[in-house]
């Protein structure tokens, strides 16, 4: 079977659909649990302080390796490389590091490759085992364009998921998990303009959304390693809270659930097709 990503297959429909943004706090933090990928962002993200244009800048590169057509995921792949080649540094236990450490760029890889089979598990329903083995040779094929070697890829669906829970298991606090959780809950406004006394019970409450879906949607075995508290009453809000989901996605017709990663897939394609088609956005 193609593995090729079109309209109407696995990746095309589960990857970009609205419901993945409800955890997006949850893969950051799976992400930076990584000693390595902790280490980089702590040196060389500035995420702490223009966490809004970051998060767009992040957007747009997702969105054309599902949605940019082949040329551009090849071309946002190499950009990615370049751009990760100079980040290096020591990481918390004294250990040099390099961005492009294999297992922490495969790592990277890994849970965006998670995400939508979580957001659908969670907010909608599974991913039959059929599209799941699709969807896993899709993203591998995103894996290689991404310059991870195949040794790095687990060669099917199964096997990513016992690769998947051993690197978790490894996983524990570090201060790059940290200085997350504090950058949502003192997230800057968006706009300069934007009152004050408008902008605080915004910002509360999408702190509280956020850490709330973290400690709702992590492995349970890592939130209880950070620390996160989580009872019967806070499950059973989750529950409520996944229901609405559900029932709001019912009602939106499955193009649209994608349409706005589409859409700037669209528009960074054509932006870049305006600038010559090789100035880097950094």
């Amino acid at each position: 079977m193609s593995t090729a990503i079109r309209r109407g297959t696995p990746a095309w429909r589960y990857f970009g659909d609205f419901r993945t943004f409800l955890l997006a706090g949850q893969v950051l933090t799976l992400q930076v649990a990584h000693p390595v990928v902790a280490a980089g962002v702590r040196d060389h993200s500035t995420y702490t302080e223009d966490p809004w244009p970051r998060l767009m800048r992040t957007a747009a590169s997702l969105s054309l390796y599902i949605y940019g057509g082949e040329e551009a995921a090849r071309f946002e792949a190499r950009r990615l490389r370049a751009l990760h080649r100079e980040f290096t540094g020591l990481r918390e236990d004294g250990r040099r590091y390099s961005a492009l450490d294999p297992h922490a760029y495969a790592w990277v890889h890994a849970t965006l490759v998670q995400l939508p089979v979580d957001a659908q598990r969670l907010f909608g329903r599974p991913v039959p085992v059929a599209e799941l083995q699709v969807y896993y040779r899709q993203m591998r094929q995103v894996g290689r364009l991404l310059g991870i070697t195949e040794a790095h890829l687990p060669p099917d669906w199964a096997s990513f998921r016992d690769y998947y829970d051993t690197t978790v298991a490894g996983f524990g606090p570090n201060s790059t998990i940290t200085t997350l959780f504090d950058t949502i809950r003192s997230v800057p406004k968006p706009v300069r303009g934007l009152p004050d006394p408008l902008w605080r019970p915004l910002r509360d409450g999408q702190a509280n959304l956020q850490l709330f879906l973290i400690a709702a949607t992590l492995p349970p075995s890592l939130r209880e390693r950070l620390g996160l508290p989580w009872t019967p009453e806070r499950q059973r809000r989750f529950d409520r809270f996944r229901t609405a989901v559900r029932l709001c996605a019912a009602v939106v017709p499955p193009p649209l659930r994608t349409a706005h990663l589409r859409t700037l897939a669209w528009l960074n394609v054509r932006h870049r097709a305006r600038l010559g088609a090789r100035l880097p956005l950094r």
